[in-house]
């Protein structure tokens, strides 16, 4: 039990210091790959959704709709299943403090 205990005690405090030394520009080296068809730092403009200055859990509940298939798209669906939980939420945390014009 001790043992169990221990090794939950590590595991957490390992994930915990992984997430703390994470680059702060991932979310802005993720979203690049957005730019395509968003534009530049999710600027687009014209006929793809704007995605500067969106509540981010909108964006990370988008981006998780289109990977579990829950929202049909031609090509989302595709492009969000690269991402892990982790990489949606960076993604959706920089898009979303981006300033929309």
């Amino acid at each position: 039990m001790v043992r169990l205990l221990f090794a939950f005690a590590f595991a957490s405090s390992a994930a915990h210091a992984l997430a703390q030394n994470r680059d702060p520009n991932d979310g802005r080296n993720l979203a690049a790959a957005c730019a395509t068809c968003h534009g530049t730092d999710g600027l687009s403009q014209a006929g793809m959704p704007r995605l500067a200055g969106r509540d981010r859990s909108e964006i990370a509940r988008l981006m998780r709709d289109f990977r579990s298939g829950k929202r049909p798209a031609t090509v989302m669906q595709q492009i969000a299943r690269g991402y892990s939980d982790d990489q949606i939420e960076a993604i959706a945390a920089y898009l979303s403090a981006q300033k929309a014009k």
